[in-house]
């Protein structure tokens, strides 16, 4: 996956089925890929697929740990 990062690949293309790399893997359950897209700026707010959204996706298929890890990534970080 690394590659494909460096080569330039967009984290948030859209298109097919799921409407994004992140809704497919949250799909699957992937937990690694997820926290993988999350770090390299995969946008969960994105619109498309058949769930509609990133949370929607983890929640309709019942991945209450990736729901949990997106609802961490939307929540505004606190300054220190």
């Amino acid at each position: 996956m690394e590659l494909l990062f460096s080569k330039g690949a967009d984290i948030n293309a859209q298109g097919e089925i799921y409407g994004n790399a992140l809704q497919a893997a949250l799909v699957e359950g992937q937990e690694k890929i997820v926290e993988l897209f999350l770090s390299k700026g995969a946008d969960i707010n994105t619109q498309g697929g058949r769930y509609g959204n990133a949370l929607q996706a983890a929640s309709a298929r019942g991945h209450e740990k990736i729901v949990r890890m997106l609802l961490n990534k939307s929540q505004p970080q606190e300054d220190i």
